[in-house]
């Protein structure tokens, strides 16, 4: 008989800490700091080939950025040399930080988003990346500013069926796509608001301040998008967007996900905008759609009224148990986990550093 476990990883500002459950996930033992004193933005559970694997971007002020890779659970790490992932020979630029790291539709295929603005693929399991070199050399790419935490592809979503599709979002440029395995890239932005600009010029083509976009792997074609002001959903694949955010307490914030067993559930976490980057009235508050953003409701059962900290873009996440755990990591540090889609809460650990990313899944061993 499988012995079912629940990893959690913690990426922060000062190292990574991995969390192991079992079913229940009630108790938590915790191991950590894995890479002390490096920034941690991205991580990930790899279930392909019939092992777990972990993959983290950690990124160091003395060595720079590095993905780190383990089979046995975060027990030991390879390190590739010269980074993994490095741009070519000649180009103007140096990666600052790996922002994302996600598996792609084929076998031994990840997707890495970097600061600056670019993506990259593997094709053996995150051991060497190759720049997408067309979405590098798009014309928009010199007109893409920084939003407050930089510019980076922090969103990278490869179709779940179609390996030619991906689907990518940066901070300040917006989403683009390719529909040809990378040989061309176009926007997708049409709906999305730009709310920093002036009237009459709110809709560009390009230029949003996009935070987060995520979707079911179920239906591929419907997207959800957190922007810098608005959440948005787009039933076409990205060609049009629709505000879907009326009936929360705020439309800024910087997570949006999905649940995994329910295409229209989704989660935020609201927060009061630029001038105030905590949540509404300082109460943190989880807030669930289960009709695709038509209607939405409060969750805070076990979450604390003076919380005046953010949650970051990938700093929420969900595991794949049938019945779904959802986690969310913020800026003090804390961990707080429900196993009943939200409805009621507990710390999961605190005292962390600033949480930058959170990943969890089912592991069967």
């Amino acid at each position: 008989m499988n012995d079912v476990r629940t990893v959690l990883l913690v990426g922060t500002r000062k190292g990574m800490w991995i969390g192991t459950s079992d079913e229940r996930r009630e108790d938590w033992e915790f191991t950590g700091p894995h890479f002390d004193m490096e920034e941690v933005y991205s991580c990930m559970v790899d279930k392909r080939g019939g092992r777990p694997r972990l993959l983290a971007g950690a990124s160091s002020s003395w060595l720079g950025p590095q993905v780190r890779r383990s089979d046995d659970l975060g027990a030991t790490w390879d390190e590739t040399p010269n980074g993994a992932i490095r741009f070519p020979e000649g180009s103007d630029a140096s990666v600052e930080r790996i922002w994302q790291l996600v598996p792609g539709a084929e076998p031994g295929v990840v997707y890495a988003g970097t600061e600056p603005g670019a993506v990259w693929r593997s094709t053996d399991d995150g051991k060497t990346f190759a720049l997408e070199q067309a979405l590098w050399d798009h014309p928009h790419r010199p007109l893409w500013n920084a939003g407050f935490g930089g510019q980076a592809f922090h969103t990278v979503l490869p179709h779940p069926t179609d390996p030619d599709s991906v689907t990518a979002a940066l901070s300040t440029g917006g989403v683009y796509q390719t529909s040809d395995g990378g040989a061309s890239w176009e926007p997708r932005n049409s709906g999305i608001r730009a709310e920093f600009l002036p009237e009459g010029q709110q809709y560009p083509e390009f230029g949003q301040c996009v935070h987060k976009v995520t979707r079911h792997p179920s239906r591929p074609e419907r997207l959800y998008l957190q922007n810098h002001g608005g959440v948005y959903r787009s039933d076409d694949h990205g060609a049009s967007w629709v505000y879907i955010a009326d009936g929360l307490p705020a439309d800024f914030g910087f997570t949006v996900v999905v649940h995994p067993h329910e295409p229209d559930t989704i989660f935020v976490f609201p927060i009061g905008g630029g001038d105030g980057r905590y949540p509404p009235a300082g109460k943190a508050r989880v807030w669930r759609s289960r009709d695709a953003g038509e209607s939405w409701e409060e969750l805070g059962d076990g979450l604390p009224d003076d919380f005046f900290v953010s949650v970051m873009r990938d700093a929420m996440c969900t595991d794949d148990h049938e019945e779904t755990g959802l986690y969310f990591g913020a800026r003090n540090g804390a961990v707080w986990g429900s196993t009943d889609g939200g409805g009621s809460w507990r710390q999961v650990v605190a005292n962390l550093p600033d949480v930058l990313v959170v990943r969890a899944a089912r592991v069967d061993q």
